[in-house]
């Protein structure tokens, strides 16, 4: 009977742990099974995350137009006209090198020329804030604006780019969340078995779309491009404590793990931003356009 008893036991909680798994996986919503490959013809491929990146451009740069047009802005629309490729520049190589030092360092130190290899993926957001924060002043002072004039503007118009990037995370099945129970977990192809977390969503509608709505109150409702420095000060805060918070459940990269106290490199990368915001809008109280 001792035998059988020790037998049963191993059976009943691998019965437990089916029943668990199924349970997950009734309430897990499906995967959205896109190809991340919109379109291919021979060795060109035309990729969704791409695509994102040039819609993210576009309407940004459309909006921004629209603040200077409606006078919201002390820039023209020939200026914003002349910063878009600056923008590009600065998006594209700043948040490659962004994730080649911040994410995956010692890979690439060993293989320094896929570093190039941007159709492989790897784009940092931390690592393109700083490239355009480059672009920005290095145009503000060649047009001899005010820095706080151009990166406002660019700051309000961001979120539009979160959103759409996000949505690619999702599409292309990375950067996913932590394994959970909740009813609206998500099981990723490469992700494992259980449901998780889909932290791109969380990101894409408190990044992209919460913040956006927030920044756009502000600049037309309040005409906060009026005071130089708010609307920065608001998105590099706002974005800070919404990374912050989605960190708490999005898995960290492989390669890089938990770092000093439970932390990762999204939330180290944000505190920073986070001090900066507040800075910002403390300063724009004391100043006018």
């Amino acid at each position: 009977m001792r035998d059988m008893a020790s037998f049963a036991s191993p059976l009943r909680l691998a019965a437990c742990g089916m029943a668990a798994y199924n349970r997950a996986m009734l309430f897990a919503i499906p995967f959205p099974v896109i190809d991340p490959v919109l379109i291919e013809i021979g060795p060109f491929a035309i990729r969704w995350y791409a695509l994102a990146y040039v819609f993210s451009i576009l309407l940004g740069w459309r909006y921004t137009r629209a603040l200077a047009a409606q006078k919201l802005s002390p820039l023209t629309p020939a200026m914003l006209d002349d910063f878009v490729s600056w923008a590009i520049l600065g998006i594209v190589l700043g948040g490659r090198i962004g994730y080649v030092v911040f994410y995956n360092g010692s890979y690439y130190l060993s293989h320094p020329g896929e570093v190039v290899f941007l159709w492989h993926g790897g784009m940092s957001f931390h690592g393109g804030l700083i490239g355009v924060i480059v672009a920005m002043v290095v145009f503000a002072r060649r047009r001899k604006l005010r820095f706080f004039h151009l990166s406002d503007a660019i700051a309000a118009a961001t979120p539009i780019g979160l959103f759409f990037g996000r949505l690619a995370n999702v599409i292309n099945g990375e950067l996913f969340g932590r394994e959970t129970d909740v009813p609206w977990g998500m099981v990723f192809p490469v992700g494992g078995p259980n449901p998780r977390h889909p932290s791109q969503l969380y990101e894409a509608g408190l990044e992209g779309i919460l913040l956006f709505a927030i920044l756009a109150l502000v600049a037309w409702r309040f005409q906060g491009l009026r005071r130089p420095g708010l609307i920065s000060g608001l998105f590099l805060a706002g974005y800070a404590l919404c990374r912050l918070s989605v960190e708490l459940v999005r898995q960290p990269d492989q390669q890089v793990g938990f770092l000093i106290g439970g932390a990762t490199m999204g939330q180290l990368l944000s505190l920073p931003m986070l001090a900066f915001g507040v800075a910002f809008i403390w300063r724009s109280r004391r100043q006018d356009a």
